[in-house]
């Protein structure tokens, strides 16, 4: 017998996203036993949206997170299982279906995860860039789990409730889903990654919002409740590779660092140049065309400035290909072109200006030993990551694929910044006399 599915999604200001939510829980093929739509102290119009689409409104009665909202609706709920999902996202219309089949075919199962899909909703290449990650992360990582994820999860009601469900002293989106799954796991119940349920992610993401959610509400914490637990999993962002990658970052930083006191800047400048050539596709997706226009200002002061640092160390060779890519970027953004001869032109002009800017990086570089290792880490670092990249250019373009590596360095980057941090305020706390947050609830 399947169980009935009881779906919790806490808002808060997402009126817009919780339509589209709703929408795609209403034209599911199998339909939840009900749907509970949790307001965390909205102004906007969310209660009247869950209103319209018959779901059962609670309130939080302020703004107090999605740990203690998730709560309150799992509490309140009546189905066998409750699928948590976010605002932000459209489940797969076999989502509901799968989940309940999960279930009712392993008695044992205590909670399930799904992922998101290859189809970010919204267009710009930042957004896209990290909802591609998210979805490759979990389409390559095992089905057995040691974890939860409650952007799209579902558990047993009577689990969540025997284990007092997300801690609520994470008052802000962070890892309070990772936490239980945490406590499930040392419990011993059973959890599985089930990759073809999966939902689109509707979220815009901008670049300093992402830093702060990787490194404040996810790197830290999540840091902490490794230290704390004494148990490092190898699966999804903590692979062995994923590991070794934070490590080459580092390493290639600190070269960096030393190159650039050691030559007087001129081993960094063609670097840079080849990196903010590659940045300015990020710039010039921008929706609007007001952030459009501030990102192609940007971009072109970035480049006027590298062509003064190219001049001023004597590398002027660099000059005319930076400028000629920097154009022809600024023309593939500009110009929809409609025909398919002439669109693969521009990419391979561009393709082939990037090759150039390499072979004179090379050749202005001074020959040395630390170059090599330099270059050679870069070369491992890519290779280690090289399926991400393939995954990337056969679902978007090789220019995409490109545009990410820059991102995706800064990510293994900070990745290794916020383990320090975390491991430096988990010793900090672990002397502080307050209780801390238990590790049994």
């Amino acid at each position: 017998m399947r169980p009935t599915i009881s779906i919790v999604i806490p808002v808060y200001n997402s009126e817009d996203y919780l339509r589209q939510c709703l929408d795609g829980v209403a034209k599911s093929e199998v339909q939840p036993h009900e749907i509970i739509v949790v307001d965390d102290g909205s102004t906007d119009g969310s209660r009247g949206v869950a209103e319209n689409f018959g779901a059962r409104v609670l309130e939080t009665g302020g703004r107090c997170g999605p740990a203690k909202a998730r709560n309150l609706g799992a509490t309140e709920a009546t189905g066998d299982v409750v699928y948590f999902i976010d605002a932000d996202v459209v489940v797969a219309r076999d989502a509901i279906g799968r989940i309940a089949a999960d279930f009712a075919a392993d008695p044992e199962l205590a909670a399930l995860m799904g992922s998101y899909d290859d189809a970010p909703g919204d267009p710009d290449f930042l957004s896209q860039y990290r909802n591609l990650m998210h979805h490759f992360v979990h389409q390559n990582a095992r089905r057995e789990a040691c974890t939860f994820w409650s952007g799209c999860g579902a558990m047993r009601r009577e689990v969540f409730l025997q284990h007092g469900g997300f801690d609520e002293s994470y008052e802000r989106p962070a890892i309070e889903d990772i936490e239980l799954g945490a406590r499930l796991n040392r419990a011993g119940h059973k959890m599985i990654l089930d990759r073809e349920i999966q939902v689109t992610h509707l979220k815009k993401w901008t670049f300093f919002g992402l830093l702060k959610a990787d490194i404040f509400d996810r790197g830290i914490p999540w840091t902490e409740l490794i230290l704390r637990d004494r148990q490092m999993p190898n699966d999804l962002n903590l692979q062995l590779s994923q590991r070794v990658s934070v490590a080459l970052a580092f390493l290639l930083t600190g070269m960096a660092l030393f190159g650039t006191i050691y030559w007087g800047g001129a081993f960094l400048t063609p670097l840079f140049a080849l990196m903010f050539l590659v940045l300015a596709r990020f710039w010039g997706e921008a929706v609007s065309s007001r952030d459009s226009r501030k990102g192609i200002a940007w971009t072109g002061g970035i480049a006027l400035s590298i062509c003064g640092l190219l001049w001023a160390y004597d590398m002027v060779g660099m000059i005319p290909p930076l400028i000629m890519a920097y154009t022809l970027l600024l023309m593939h953004h500009r110009y929809e072109y409609k025909d398919d001869r002439r669109r693969s032109y521009v990419k391979g002009a561009i393709i082939l200006l990037f090759l150039l800017v390499g072979f004179l990086t090379i050749f202005y570089l001074p020959y040395h030993m630390f170059i090599f290792t330099a270059m050679l880490g870069a070369v491992v670092l890519i290779v280690l990551n090289n399926q991400f990249y393939l995954f990337l250019a056969a679902k978007k373009n090789r220019l995409f694929a490109v545009a990410a590596i820059p991102f995706h360095l800064l990510y293994h980057f900070y990745s290794g910044m916020s383990f320090l941090a975390g491991t430096v305020m988990y010793a900090l706390r672990s002397k502080d006399p307050t209780p801390q947050r238990s590790a049994d609830r």
